[in-house]
């Protein structure tokens, strides 16, 4: 078997989930703007280390995505996160404090790593380069929304950055977060993971594949005040047996879906 880090997080959120999804075939209906975007985006910003055009980049591949029928949160539109993309790139090439030497090969890396069971365990790390001249591994975010920044070294407790850095063996991290809002802002948050991290991690990830392959999926109950992350998930229509539902936010597809890509979260 091939694992991932969304495999992991799917299956500590909801075995039962994980098991709808990976063995069951099913996935959900995604019609979310935000993410189409964040996928464009990053291919604007590949392209900008590879020195083409960034904002040529951005809207072909947006342009993909402008009749298909997406869902656009409060007052965004297609043109409006156009907008707002070209914007953040130009913010960022007026920053200058990301360097990627080798934009050819350090953008998209696959890694993998042979857990303890014999199977496999695979991430995409979105680059490898430099910010501030630190060399680092670096991810790119979108969002609606900053992201904290205090205490200092707070994201170094996201777990992907540290699945990340456990990964390729670099210790230094960085998320650079392009925030769509009415005044664009580009965040760089740093962080440092220890080797006792990836030590946890690691367990983590062995304790976590031993559950899985054991075959038990219960069920992970969300209705408790005040998080009900039951209520949000694409899944509910199967644990309460509601076609309805099931039809309006899944489909079914054949063959084994790894989650790698949904690494890539916006």
């Amino acid at each position: 078997m091939t694992y991932s880090y969304t495999q992991i997080s799917q299956y500590l959120s909801c075995p039962r989930r994980y098991r709808h999804r990976y063995l069951d075939g099913w996935q959900e209906k995604d019609t979310r703007a935000a993410m189409f975007f964040g996928r464009a985006f990053e291919q604007a910003v590949a392209a900008l280390f590879r020195r083409q055009d960034p904002a040529a980049a951005l809207c072909e591949q947006w342009s993909l995505c402008k009749d298909m029928g997406l869902t656009y949160p409060g007052n965004d539109t297609w043109d409006r996160m156009l907008q707002q993309g070209v914007q953040l790139l130009e913010r960022f090439v007026q920053d200058d404090r990301v360097c990627i030497r080798r934009p050819h090969s350090s953008q998209q890396i696959q890694f993998n790593r042979v857990l303890g069971s014999g199977n496999n365990f695979v991430s995409y790390v979105d680059a490898i380069g430099e910010l501030d001249d630190t060399p680092c591994v670096l991810e790119w975010k979108t969002s609606s929304a900053r992201y904290p920044e205090t205490p200092a070294g707070i994201s170094g407790l996201d777990p992907q950055l540290v699945c990340y850095s456990w990964m390729t063996g670099i210790q230094e991290v960085a998320q650079i977060v392009f925030v769509r809002k009415r005044l664009v802002e580009v965040q760089y948050l740093r962080a440092t993971i220890s080797e006792e991290q990836w030590q946890e991690f690691a367990t983590l990830v062995d304790d976590t594949v031993r559950r899985i392959e054991s075959g038990l999926f219960l069920p992970h109950s969300g209705i408790r005040f005040p998080q009900n992350p039951c209520t949000t998930c694409p899944f509910i229509g199967l644990c309460l047996d509601r076609p309805d539902l099931v039809e309006t936010a899944l489909v079914r597809k054949p063959g084994v879906d790894l989650g790698l890509f949904d690494e890539l979260s916006f």
